[in-house]
């Protein structure tokens, strides 16, 4: 039975891998070459009802700052949420209005899912964006042109934790302590269907983390830009 779970789980790893076009190399980020013992823990799709605050309770024991990728809907749907990430001194980056698949959409499509979450974030934080993380690390072409266009980073990542998933918690916390390394960009989620393993799995990674010698650090921060 154990052996099913993980086959699963490997497929799923490898249907989540991000996917690219032909101008990927120098174009996104998935890892910062960093001399010292620094991490970047990101978190997609939220905000959420009560699942951010949740993390962001957990980020606050321990004084770590990190990187929301907010969906712009939720934003509209969910302001409470958007507003704490911002007013605890968090980064919050465009993940898209709609989550939908960048590939698959013109470039006046991808544009405007890029703007209008831009728009939902500077009108409820006051605060402009830099930072693109496509849904699902799928990109193309025209998606590196239109973050060139708007002056964003396309951030993706080193470790996946297949928290969406429903990854548990245990599993999480194995992965990251036996692969991390100085400078990866580690993802998370806020926003799980279901019952989510993201808090419980922060709880074992993050002190075991902090006693190796790392720290933690915004995407931003991590490369160099605050």
């Amino acid at each position: 039975m154990k052996k099913t779970a993980a086959l699963i789980l490997a497929l799923i790893f490898c249907l989540a891998l991000p996917s690219y076009g032909s101008e990927s190399s120098e174009d996104v980020i998935y890892s910062w070459n960093s001399n010292e013992k620094v991490i970047a823990l990101t978190f997609d799709d939220g905000p959420h009802p009560y699942r951010t605050e949740e993390i962001l309770d957990i980020l606050d024991e321990y004084g770590i700052k990190a990187t929301f990728f907010f969906i712009g809907q939720n934003v509209k749907d969910y302001p409470k949420p958007a507003l704490l990430v911002s007013e605890r001194g968090h980064e919050i980056g465009n993940h898209t209005f709609t989550h939908r698949n960048l590939q698959s959409l013109t470039f006046s499509e991808l544009m405007n899912e890029i703007i209008t979450t831009e728009s939902a974030i500077d009108e409820l934080v006051g605060c402009e964006t830099h930072l693109l993380r496509p849904p699902e690390g799928k990109f193309s072409d025209d998606v590196i042109k239109a973050a060139r266009e708007k002056g964003y980073s396309i951030i993706c990542w080193s470790i996946d934790t297949l928290d969406w998933a429903h990854n548990p918690s245990e599993n999480i916390a194995k992965d990251i302590l036996d692969s991390v390394e100085a400078g990866d960009i580690i993802l998370f989620h806020d926003f799980v269907s279901g019952q989510s393993p993201t808090p419980a799995a922060l709880r074992m990674v993050i002190p075991t983390l902090i006693e190796r010698g790392y720290s933690f650090v915004t995407v931003s921060e991590l490369m160099g830009d605050k």
